[in-house]
């Protein structure tokens, strides 16, 4: 059986309405871990003229981390970098961030949300484009770790014949990430909740 809150606008909630809804989003909640790895499986055969498709690109970013001993965090940020391809064509750091935002730090975050200005040095030289222009960003915290994680792992991760774990391999560390927010709006009412 499937209840539902008996109001037609947002004023008229009850507390039993809200209630019933938090409880149906908590449930959703929990689903989130399967959604974004079937969105992942999105990029499978999406070679947009790279040398592998986007699919296994992420996997093998995701296998160089977790090779080098990065945390599940980090690896995560890795297997989800360009998970907004399919729908941020022009702006996919930003999608992947959305995914990311209350799950991980504000290193990651930020990791993330620049790694395609960072990436732009290998080839941007190439488009017309400034290949510098990452440093606009040279004096940031963070301009380090980026220009490491597009270097040690972004950057490399387009061999046909490399390493490439299989998605499995990462989703337990995905469960475990997505499993309790640090930064969103809800936190409060989650935790209460617990």
């Amino acid at each position: 059986m499937n209840t539902r809150a008996n109001f037609k606008s947002l004023q008229e909630g009850a507390k039993e309405d809200w209630q019933l809804i938090f409880s149906e989003f908590s449930r959703f909640a929990k689903g989130l871990p399967d959604r974004v790895m079937a969105h992942l499986k999105l990029l499978e055969g999406d070679f947009g003229g790279f040398p592998v498709d986007r699919y296994i690109h992420s996997l093998q970013t995701a296998t160089r981390a977790l090779r080098d001993g990065r945390d599940d965090e980090y690896v995560v940020c890795a297997l989800l970098h360009d998970i907004g391809d399919t729908l941020g064509t022009y702006n996919h750091p930003d999608i992947a961030v959305a995914i990311l935002k209350p799950f991980v730090s504000e290193a990651n975050l930020w990791m993330i949300q620049y790694h395609n200005i960072f990436q732009g040095y290998y080839f941007f030289h190439h488009i017309g484009m400034d290949r510098n222009m990452r440093e606009q960003f040279r004096d940031h915290v963070h301009f380090e770790r980026t220009a490491e994680f597009c270097e040690l792992y972004d950057s490399p991760a387009f061999d046909a014949h490399a390493e490439t774990l299989p998605i499995s391999e990462f989703e337990p560390m995905l469960r475990r990430v997505f499993t309790k927010p640090v930064n969103s709006l809800y936190k409060a009412a989650l935790e209460s909740a617990n």
